[in-house]
């Protein structure tokens, strides 16, 4: 038995249980599209389906599922409890903690095995402990097709979903492998193939979602039948993938797939099963990490920043809608992905708020008719649904997917992953960039970011001979008219900046750079030191920035004129001492902490800029007549040894004057810094964590930093916690 959706011209919709129309309001849409995959793809009977049900017995309104489905026809006519639980939501609805809550209280209710929650944006599947109390859910992989055996049933409810995002990496990993023994290719190589295969799926099923395809074309058997066609069939879908892409620059023109179609037969075989549009992003993102993580830490050499301490960092700097965030040092794009993902979240639940409080406002007016309650709903609901729909210029989650992330790497094949990984997270992968993270490029350049967050490469040097490229600056005329119609006149002059830097050392475009000779040659200088003026530097005043920095940088007395540098810009929000191990999973041993800093505001510059001249004109007169007597003592030996011609006794006068001078120059700048603290002064969060949940070989484990399901027994509040409380109210910190 099939059946199917059926709508009339009078703004109703038929249900095949209750065996009436009603009025199509977003609600009822969503239920009866559902049933029919209820009924057509998992092979119930109408009979075994009950709809819009009391679960707390007779007469109560209060605790109604959206369906219930009994195991056979015969348990529902015995009065059985049902064994399955449904939880219908409109689409603008995020299906969120309390969604799942209340699918469980209704499964307790019922006493039923199972319940699902769902709606076109997510459908999950849970199975019910009801030997135990509450919370006794867990989430797995599917709830059984009508057909199904005790046994099956038993192996499906001891399936938990967690599974699949080792199995996916696991997968990731082992077609990693096949490329490697098959083809022998060296780790890299093997990965930027592995890289095109998942960008050819990734492509096909986006086109298959948006219902640009009739049918998934990455199989074996569809491979097989154009073998009869094409000679070389995942390069026909290879090229048609990028002409898709074309605009984003993510694989060159001429770039093929080089592998034997025996290797690409076995791979697809392993990944076919997958389809990664309807992945949920939290195990599609980890399950890719984690393989990330395996492959290039242990074979090529890259590390990426824990998502522990990604979490930790964004949950700092809190991103909301409209701000507009960068990381100059991308690297697979964590921060990016995980900014896109939490201001996504937080467009769709508005857009929920306002979907609610509209249908509150509307069931309260008794005086309108169900027709035209259900008919103010839809069209409320299709007016909110423009507003987030990300194909629509200019739509809410247009605006985050194109215009509000950017990120740049050096290394082409991390920019090349951090655009594919943000297609798979559901997109923003155009403002990414393989580029110079010093230089401006597309959209990223200064002045222009509400945020910057970033974990910059350490130990290596810019070094003089590094110099812009032509290469770096040169880009087509249509792409340059393109970005000039998006950022106007600012990013004009960004490149007028930067083509007139044209062949000059990369370090000669900052102030941090000590100069080595007269003709202002500058010297080597830490590529993390020149990412902190960066990214000061693409900040708008008030823009709020967390980065990774090696912890020499905050004790290390040599740069207390880089410490100043950042003081005299910024105001320091937090600093955050990282375990020792941090960072050892992924092949880093430098010690490190997390800055986060807010950028002057233009009034704040000016008190503070006026300040630190204030309090050293005062620093300077109290000491300029004790400078004005001895410059005089040391001048008047000067010239008695000019008289007398006696040179050594000159010299030496004149090396006295040149050393008082010096060292009261420091002492002046030193005491004016002191007063200029004193006055301007505010409280600095310091934290030092040692559970920060990973291990030193990349195994989960305890966090202190944020609230999570590994918070350690002994802990009163996790790090984020005592930071909001720092922020209300910082007296009890200094007590």
């Amino acid at each position: 038995m099939t059946i199917e959706v059926k709508k009339n011209n009078k703004g109703q919709i038929y249900s095949h249980i209750r065996k009436k129309w009603l009025h199509e309001t977003p609600e009822e849409k969503v239920r009866q599209e559902y049933l029919v995959t209820l009924i057509n793809e998992y092979g119930f009977d109408i009979e075994q389906i009950d709809e819009e049900v009391s679960v707390t017995g007779r007469g109560s309104g209060d605790a109604r599922a959206d369906f219930l489905i009994w195991r056979t026809v015969q348990d529902r006519v015995d009065s059985k409890p049902a064994m399955i639980v449904v939880e219908c939501k409109a689409d603008n609805v995020s299906i969120d903690t309390k969604t799942y809550q209340q699918g469980a209280n209704y499964a307790q209710y019922e006493r039923a095995k199972f319940f699902v929650t769902h709606n076109n944006r997510e459908t999950k599947y849970w199975r019910v402990d009801l030997k135990k109390r509450m919370p006794n859910f867990d989430e797995i992989e599917n709830i059984p097709h009508a057909e199904a055996s005790d046994k099956e049933i038993e192996e499906l409810i001891s399936r938990l979903k967690i599974f699949k995002e080792d199995e996916f990496a696991d997968v990731l990993h082992k077609c990693h492998n096949i490329i490697r023994n098959r083809e022998h290719l060296d780790p890299a190589a093997a990965f930027d193939e592995i890289a095109k295969i998942l960008f050819v799926k990734t492509g096909l099923e986006r086109r298959l979602r948006l219902g640009k395809a009739r049918q998934n074309l990455f199989t074996v058997q569809f491979l097989e039948e154009q073998k009869v066609i094409h000679q070389d069939p995942i390069n026909v879908l290879f090229e048609q993938t990028k002409n898709e892409y074309r605009t984003d620059m993510i694989f060159n023109t001429d770039e093929k797939i080089n592998l034997k179609y025996n290797t690409v037969e076995a791979i697809v075989k392993e990944l076919e099963k997958y389809n990664l549009s309807d992945t949920s992003e939290d195990i599609k993102g980890i399950a890719f990490e984690r393989f990330l993580g395996r492959t290039f830490r242990g074979e090529i050499g890259q590390f990426f920043t824990p998502r522990s301490i990604v979490e930790f960092m964004i949950y700092m700097l809190q991103p909301k809608e409209g701000d507009i965030v960068c990381d100059p040092a991308s690297g697979s794009g964590g921060f990016l992905i995980r900014f896109f993902e939490i201001v996504r979240q937080k467009i769709l639940a508005d857009a929920d708020r306002q979907y609610n409080e509209f249908k509150i406002e509307i069931e309260k007016n008794k005086s309108l008719k169900e027709a035209e309650r259900a008919k103010l709903l839809s069209e409320k609901f299709t007016e909110i649904q423009k507003t987030i729909d990300q194909s629509i210029t200019d739509s809410r989650m247009w605006k985050l997917s194109n215009r509000c992330v950017y990120g740049t790497d050096a290394n082409d094949r991390m920019a090349r992953t951090s655009k594919m990984n943000m297609i798979m997270h559901g997109d923003g992968h155009g403002g990414v960039h393989h580029h110079n993270g010093f230089l401006n490029v597309n959209g990223i350049f200064e002045g222009r970011f509400d945020i910057i967050l970033t974990n910059p490469p350490f130990g290596a040097n810019v070094e003089p001979s590094d110099i812009i490229l032509d290469s770096e600056i040169d880009i087509p005329d249509d792409i340059e008219h393109k970005y000039v119609e998006i950022y106007g006149d600012s990013y004009i002059s960004a490149r007028d900046r930067l083509k007139a830097a044209r062949g000059k050392s990369i370090a000669s475009l900052f102030k941090l750079p000590q100069k080595g000779d007269d003709k202002g040659t500058v010297k080597r200088i830490k590529t993390e030191l020149l990412f902190i003026e960066r990214c000061l530097n693409l900040l708008k005043p008030g823009g709020r920035m967390g980065i990774v920095l090696p912890e020499g940088v905050f004790n290390n007395p040599s740069l207390s004129g880089l410490r100043e540098f950042v003081e005299d810009r910024a105001k320091l929000i937090a600093i955050i001492s990282l375990p020792q191990e941090t960072f050892f999973s992924s092949g880093a041993s430098v010690k490190a902490s997390l800055l986060f800093l807010q950028k002057y505001t233009e009034d704040e510059q000016k008190v503070f800029d006026d300040m630190k001249a204030e309090a050293l004109k005062e620093t300077q007169d109290k000491y300029a007549p004790e400078i004005e007597k001895e410059t005089v003592v040391l001048q008047i030996a000067i010239d008695k040894a000019k008289e007398s011609r006696d040179i050594g006794a000159k010299k030496t006068a004149q090396k006295e004057l040149v050393e008082y001078q010096k060292r009261m120059k420091i002492k002046i700048l030193t005491e004016a810094r002191a007063l200029l603290k004193e006055r301007f002064n505010y409280p600095i969060f310091l934290y030092e964590a040692e559970k920060v949940g990973i291990t030193a070989t990349g195994e989960p484990d305890e966090n202190e930093l944020y609230p999570n399901n590994r918070v350690p027994d002994n802990l009163e509040k996790t790090a984020i916690e005592y930071f909001r409380d720092f922020c209300k109210d910082p007296t009890p910190f200094f007590v």
